[in-house]
């Protein structure tokens, strides 16, 4: 059995607790006094600095740590948070995930210019907050502490060594180990802790200091802290002798009702109930971390199982044995079962996809100088998690592209009567077997006449051609093509959207532009929800068989010999009162068969577009394994990908989008010609 590595581990972690830290200070930066979100900033880089130090990532928990005490003063209420603050904190935390990749890399004078960033920011936090009344300096405070972790603390990578450091760093203490605890050496387990301590400290900090060392550890262990009486306080902590029983009394002590800790009085210590220790760790027990190499591995076998179960039911069906048959249902069954099981493992919401954007359009706000608001909806949509690692890029182009080309300047907005905050909405939701992601901004638009004149003179398109709107706006997506009149660093070089289009298309997706001058425009890309396992229609035509996506199938038709030969030359079936344009496929694929007397017309969608497919024969609905196309074959638009049937026979996935797109042109172009 194979173990992680500890330190692939803690990057994981890392990662995860830096992008909460980025989710705090953006959300700090809408609400400057959001005392939670300063919290949760404040905890993220206390836990990120543990963490570090404790697998040997000193740099990284020292850079950390000056960030850690800006916020703890911020929320100590020492300085105020600024805007300069949360804007330097964030550069530090890109530092931080450098310092996280590359430990061992030369970032010492990056490391000084941010913090000296840092420090000017706390400084001129510091001014502005201190124009009231100065803050008189808190008294001192005695405080008896006895506290013990975990007997599995070490175990869990809890080490309490630097606790006992943060509490030496609150004032003047001093610390003795209970060791009555510690069995015999027979009974011992070195991976075990037994021992506790008793800490007398004596500090200008105030008793919720106390509770911050161990705010990681709170829920887990046994602390009792007491608050000595304020004469006894002036004096020094005497040295304390022998480990304090809870028969003991102690000096009138005055537990704080507010603190996140049960506080025990030392008269009738009531031991803390295991029950809240016991859920937290049966809920974590719940989930498990899993490398994302082993689902696709795990899918790979799914995939290879449903194609022996489609053999199993085709030989099955051929044969006259019951028992076959029983057995093959059941095998049907269960590997459908465990392929809607596995597809739900892939799902991933988009959530996480979305909140990325959420720092480029700050980061973009600040860069061109426009106050710019992003919205993000339906972040609970569940798409493959190989389609979200792919949408990455694209997305980051359209965004940029919104912010730079297609939102005003302050200024401009005003003048056009609009609010001075331009607005990106960033929306996702599933449409049948599809997730429609949708770009939208409220900015001034596509200007048609600036696409049509570059198209042009790019020679893309013949002087006066005659295009619709999403035609013409399709042309932007084409290499090179760019309307901006200057170069600037976020845009304007005419290979972003280029990139876009390539990565859609390699998803087998869609992309619908529509665009209103002074009003916006909005960018919609349809995406399959998965590339790995699919419900199929298959369907024979001559004498090949392919498979349609079953989740863009609408319904199915008869066609016969009478309305085939009615419909030459116009491919329209009337479909309750409404004309549908069909596509003979076995003229597409050029099949050089005859046509079957009883042909049948699939009706497939796509959105709001319908067109119906002319098959020879329905066979059946078919578990369909998704494979690649060979560079080969890469430029075949009208499929796909490919899939294995059970007599191992290969049957091609026809591309629906693109099928659609052909019968909507084909029905203008008949239309046109009257």
């Amino acid at each position: 059995m194979s173990f992680p590595d500890p330190i692939a581990v803690f990057r994981t972690e890392a990662a995860e607790l830096l992008e909460q830290i980025e989710a705090g200070l953006l959300d700090l930066n809408v609400n400057l006094g959001d005392k939670d979100q300063v919290d949760a900033v404040f905890r993220g880089l206390h836990t990120l600095k543990g963490s570090g130090a404790m697998f040997g990532f000193d740099a990284l928990a020292a850079f950390t740590h000056h960030c850690e005490t800006a916020f703890d003063r911020v929320r100590k209420g020492e300085v105020p948070a600024t805007q300069e603050l949360v804007t330097a904190v964030l550069e530090a935390k890109d530092h931080m995930r450098a310092l996280v990749d590359t430990p061992n890399g030369d970032h010492e004078a990056t490391g000084e210019a941010l913090l000296a960033s840092l420090r000017a920011a706390v400084d001129g936090a510091n001014n502005a907050g201190s124009s009231g009344p100065a803050k008189t300096a808190p008294g001192q405070n005695h405080f008896k502490i006895r506290f013990s972790l975990p007997q599995n603390a070490m175990a869990n990578g809890t080490n309490p060594l630097p606790l006992l450091d943060e509490l030496r760093e609150l004032g003047e203490c001093r610390i003795v180990a209970d060791r009555s605890a510690i069995p015999s050496l027979d009974l011992l387990a070195p991976t075990d802790l037994y021992v506790s301590w008793e800490v007398e400290l004596l500090t200008t900090q105030p008793r919720s200091a106390i509770d911050d060392v161990f705010i990681f550890v709170m829920d887990e262990m046994q602390l009792e802290v007491i608050t000595v009486e304020t004469s006894v306080a002036a004096k020094a902590p005497a040295k304390p002798e022998a480990p304090v029983t809870a028969s003991q009394p102690a000096a009138a002590p005055q537990p704080v009702a507010a603190a996140p800790v049960v506080v025990l009085h030392a008269a009738a210590p009531a031991p803390i109930a295991a029950t809240p220790v016991e859920t937290k760790q049966n809920k974590a027990s719940e989930n498990v971390r899993v490398p994302a190499e082993k689902l696709d591995e795990l899918m790979d076998r799914v995939g290879e199982l449903v194609i022996a179960q489609s053999r199993l039911s085709q030989l099955a069906g051929g044969s006259g044995d019951l028992q076959l048959r029983a057995v093959s249902e059941d095998v049907e069954r269960l590997s459908g079962e465990l392929r809607d099981t596995m597809m739900v493992l892939r799902m991933v919401p988009v959530a996480h996809l979305f909140s990325r954007f959420r720092r480029l359009v700050h980061d973009l706000s600040h860069e061109t100088g426009k106050t710019i608001e992003l919205v993000t909806e339906g972040e609970s949509t569940e798409v493959d998690k190989s389609v979200i690692e792919r949408l990455a890029d694209p997305l980051v182009h359209l965004v940029r592209n919104s912010c730079d080309h297609g939102l005003e300047t302050p200024e401009e907005r005003l003048a056009a009567g609009k609010s001075q905050a331009g607005h990106i909405l960033l929306s996702a939701r599933q449409q049948a077997g599809e997730v429609i992601i949708t770009i939208k901004d409220d900015g001034r638009g596509i200007n048609r006449d600036r696409v049509r004149a570059k198209a042009e003179s790019s020679g893309l398109i013949p002087p006066n051609a005659s295009l619709t709107d999403q035609e013409l706006y399709q042309l932007i997506f084409q290499p090179g093509f760019s309307t901006a009149q200057t170069v600037t660093n976020l845009s304007g070089r005419g290979v972003g959207m280029d990139v876009v289009k390539r990565t859609i298309d390699a998803l087998r997706g869609t992309i619908n532009v529509a665009s209103h001058p002074g009003e916006g425009s909005e960018i919609s890309l349809a995406i399959p929800l998965t590339l790995a396992i699919i419900d199929g229609l298959l369907v024979r035509v001559g004498d090949g068989r392919y498979v349609i996506p079953l989740s863009a199938v609408e319904e199915c038709l008869e066609l016969s010999i009478e309305e085939d030969m009615r419909s030459r030359g116009r491919s329209f079936i009337s479909l309750r009162d409404s004309l549908v344009p069909f596509l003979r496929l076995r003229d597409l694929f050029r099949t050089g068969t005859k046509p079957d007397p009883f042909q049948k017309v699939v009706v497939i969608s796509t959105g709001s577009e319908r067109v119906g497919l002319v098959v020879d024969q329905i066979i059946g609905d078919h578990q369909t394994v998704i494979k690649g196309m060979s560079k080969l074959h890469h430029d075949v638009a009208t499929f796909s990908g490919a899939t294995i049937l059970g007599d191992g026979d290969v049957a091609l996935i026809l591309d629906v989008g693109h099928l659609v797109a052909e019968g909507q042109q084909q029905e203008a172009h008949l239309r046109a010609a009257g």
